[in-house]
């Protein structure tokens, strides 16, 4: 085995933990201002998940075109999480 396919192994199992952490905590606090902060550090773990195993792809895109798509996941999951913040704020 790889080192590279050694640590998406390892981060894969900390997502995965982290998931079932905070749907556990998603079920219990539905609704009101925590189950949409709940909901807003699920989708950007997801985000961020999917940003780390763009590298699967190694073999069939260039390396210029998966650290794009890193970065724009990367990005994303770190937008969902600032504006979502900023609204969950303002209500």
């Amino acid at each position: 085995m790889s080192t590279k396919f050694i640590i998406l192994l390892f981060t894969s199992f900390i997502y995965v933990l982290v998931l079932v952490g905070f749907n556990k905590a998603r079920l219990k606090f539905a609704g009101g201002k925590v189950g949409a902060v709940v909901t807003l550090v699920i989708a950007t773990v997801i985000l961020l998940f999917v940003a780390d195993y763009v590298l699967l792809f190694e073999g069939l895109l260039s390396e210029a075109t998966i650290f794009v798509t890193q970065t724009l996941f990367r990005t994303a999951a770190l937008s969902c999480l600032a504006f979502g913040g900023i609204k969950i704020a303002t209500e």
